[in-house]
């Protein structure tokens, strides 16, 4: 199956990093916690790709800016859910070595493709 362009995206891609690394945390852990904090840290945090790509098909560029700060909202939210989970000892400190990296680089990303939708790319 070949791409779609926002699977090209480096912002999509990383979000993508994101999600994989919060599901193989908390698919370790215990029913209560899974069900509690998991299931939204999961939705959160699938939810910046999934906006992303839904953005992306949605044909217009005011639309398109309208998921991604939604994107960013759930950003935002992965952040919360995140320290509650270091805060109740479920997520271990070598785990928030790896997912601050790519929450820091996620959000200038984030950022950065909102204010270039609708741009036309200059032709040097």
């Amino acid at each position: 199956m070949s791409k779609s362009n926002f699977e090209k995206l480096e912002v999509y891609q990383l979000s993508e990093k994101l999600s994989d690394l919060i599901w193989s945390i908390i698919v370790r852990w215990n029913y209560f916690e899974k069900e509690t904090i998991g299931k939204q840290l999961v939705n959160a945090t699938d939810s910046i790709g999934a906006n992303i790509a839904e953005g992306s098909g949605r044909g217009t560029f005011k639309d398109n800016k309208r998921f991604v700060k939604i994107a960013r909202g759930s950003l935002y939210e992965t952040k919360y859910w995140i320290k509650r989970a270091y805060k109740r000892n479920l997520i271990a400190t070598n785990h928030i070595g790896e997912l601050d990296p790519i929450i820091k680089e996620l959000s200038p990303r984030l950022n950065a493709y909102l204010n270039s939708i609708g741009k036309k790319q200059s032709k040097n």
